[in-house]
Order: C-alpha cells, then sequence, then structure tokens
C-alpha cells in the first residue's frame, strides 16, 4: 500500500524480464506513483540517445499495464548524477533530480475518502474505578471519514449501532478521516473483537463478507512451492483467519506480461491468480477499488513465515 515506487533500470541492459516483473508487480499493486531511474549512465558515456531508447522502451511496458504517473530520471549512483544534484554530466536532461521527484510527489489526493473503513486492532478496557465503564476500539481509518453520529454495522457479526464519540491523541473530536489513529466509542456495548470491522451503514457499496477470495499473489517462499489444496494462514490487517487454496487459476508470465496456464507446483517469485476459502468471513473490498483492504499475505502456519502477498480481485 505505498504511495511510490522507484524501478530501477541499468542502462547497459535496458528493458529486461526483471524490468518487466518489477513493472507487473508494481502495476498489481496499483502503486500510483512510479519513478524510473536510469542507472549506470556513467557506463554508456551519458548518452542522450541510450536513455531515450530506453525511455520509450519502457512507455510501451506502461501502456500495456495501463500504469499512468511516470517519471523519468538518468542517474548514476557511484557518485551521485542526478540523485541529489543536477549534474554536468547530463546538459540534455532538464527534469528533476530523483530527490526533487520524491519529494515533489502529491499524495493527499491518492486518500480514499468515500468508502469509509476502520478495522479494530485493539479493544481497550481500563476496568478501573473512574473508567468502569469505558470501552473503546482503537486502530487506524483505513479509508473514508467518520463523523460522531454516523449509523454504523460491525462486520462480520452484522450489528448496527452508532458511533457516539471520537478520540485521537487523548483529545475527542466531531470527526476524523484515512490515515488517522483514533478510539472509536460506540452506543451499544456489542461483543467486539480484534480484526471486527466497524463501518459507516451509508458507505457500503463495495465492501464484501465472504469466506471465498479471488485473489493474485507473489509467491516468496523459496523452500515450500504452492498447490491446490494447501493451508496456510491469510492476514488481513489485523484480522486472522485459517485459508485454504481450492484453485490455481493461470499464472502471469512477466516476459509477455500474459496469462499462461496455471503450474502444478507455484515457485518462489511466481505470480499467480487463485481461489482461497477461509475460516471464518473476512470483509473486504477488491483491491483495485480500496487498496487498503484489497491487501492481505498468506503466512506459513508451521513456521510463521510469510510466503505470499495478495491482492484481491473478487468480484
Amino acid at each position: 500500500t505505498v504511495d511510490a515506487a522507484i524501478v530501477l533500470i541499468d542502462a547497459r541492459l535496458g528493458v529486461i524480464e526483471q524490468t518487466r516483473r518489477h513493472s507487473l508487480i508494481t502495476s498489481l499493486l496499483g502503486i500510483p506513483h512510479i519513478i524510473v531511474a536510469i542507472n549506470k549512465m556513467d557506463l554508456v558515456n551519458f548518452d542522450f540517445g541510450v536513455y531515450e531508447t530506453i525511455v520509450e522502451d519502457y512507455k510501451k511496458i506502461a501502456e500495456t499495464l495501463n500504469m499512468h504517473d511516470i517519471s523519468f530520471v538518468p542517474i548514476s549512483a557511484l557518485k551521485g548524477d542526478n540523485i541529489v544534484n543536477k549534474s554536468a554530466h547530463t546538459p540534455w536532461y532538464e527534469g528533476k533530480t530523483l530527490i526533487e521527484l520524491l519529494e515533489g510527489i502529491e499524495i493527499n489526493a491518492d486518500k480514499n475518502l468515500t468508502d469509509a473503513r476502520f478495522q479494530v486492532q485493539y479493544v481497550i478496557r481500563p476496568q478501573t474505578e473512574e473508567l468502569h465503564d469505558y470501552r473503546g476500539y482503537a486502530g487506524r481509518i483505513q479509508s473514508g471519514v467518520y463523523t460522531k453520529g454516523d449509523k454504523v454495522i460491525v462486520q462480520p457479526a452484522g450489528i448496527e449501532t452508532t458511533l457516539t464519540k471520537i478520540e485521537t491523541n487523548r483529545e475527542e473530536v466531531e470527526s476524523a478521516s484515512a490515515g488517522q489513529s483514533v478510539i472509536l466509542h460506540l452506543a451499544n456495548d456489542i461483543d467486539i473483537s480484534r480484526g471486527d470491522s466497524i463501518l459507516i451503514q451509508c458507505a457500503l457499496s463495495n465492501i464484501k463478507v465472504e469466506n471465498e477470495i479471488s485473489a493474485t499473489i507473489c509467491w516468496f517462499d523459496d523452500k515450500r512451492s504452492l498447490t491446490t489444496g494447501t493451508k496456510l494462514l491469510l492476514q488481513h490487517n489485523s484480522a486472522t483467519a485459517k485459508a485454504v487454496v481450492s484453485e490455481i487459476e493461470y499464472q502471469l508470465d512477466p516476459s509477455t506480461l500474459t496469462k499462461i496456464d496455471a503450474p502444478e507446483n507455484v515457485s518462489l517469485n511466481d505470480i499467480v491468480r487463485v481461489h482461497l476459502r477461509t475460516a471464518q468471513p473476512i470483509v473486504f473490498d477488491n483491491y483495485k477499488k480500496n487498496r487498503q483492504t484489497g491487501a492481505f499475505i498468506l503466512i506459513n502456519e508451521n513456521t510463521l513465515n510469510t510466503v505470499a502477498a495478495g491482492m484481491i480481485d473478487s468480484n
């Protein structure tokens, strides 16, 4: 759920399979801002023609993957050319340095302020004399805006209630929005635990509460392959559920950026579309609609190692 990515290209090699793989992952992740840093320009004598060819080759990939906000910068990391300060070796380059590009990225417009999503990280029950009836639900607002008095629904239980108080930085506020860490208070005492979601009733258009999930995953495990029937733990922000791979639908070829037949065994760095079945319902959005609630990781339940990252694309 990062805001920007740097795709590094060796000027001597140009666009290679690794470039396509990294770009494919970047596209699948929906990262909105991309900086293509064309490195080792010193080893091609800071040749503008080399730089221009790589830019044109990469633009074809970007068009195929539907990537939009892309910036290009020629650099030489060895001596810092165009990293912090403009390089005298590239008088033909009139753009910004790498650090200027990073500092100039505008991310406020990327926030989803429409779909109100909040997942409980911790239930606060001090049970002291002065706070005898205190019951707060702590977490970070994933998207949208929460306002005191909102009608909410707690999922996956499906219980409706009202938001009575919002606290942040030990102060009560009238409203809070995406990215803020808050404590929410509800009108009714409800059995709520870590991983449950508190959603505003008027902002439920895209949300799903299901135990059948379709997703694109990138497999990380170099010791164990993934097959149909593999059992794992699915961690979706604060929520954790047992899951099983019910189907491997297809694989994505990073060289051609096309779909190919699913392998019998998914190996390290393979990108595949799978269907998962979880032991209990997960509250989620399609990743393209909401990256905060459409992403998850898969964990080996024996070693507790993270073995995959996934993006939900259930319709």
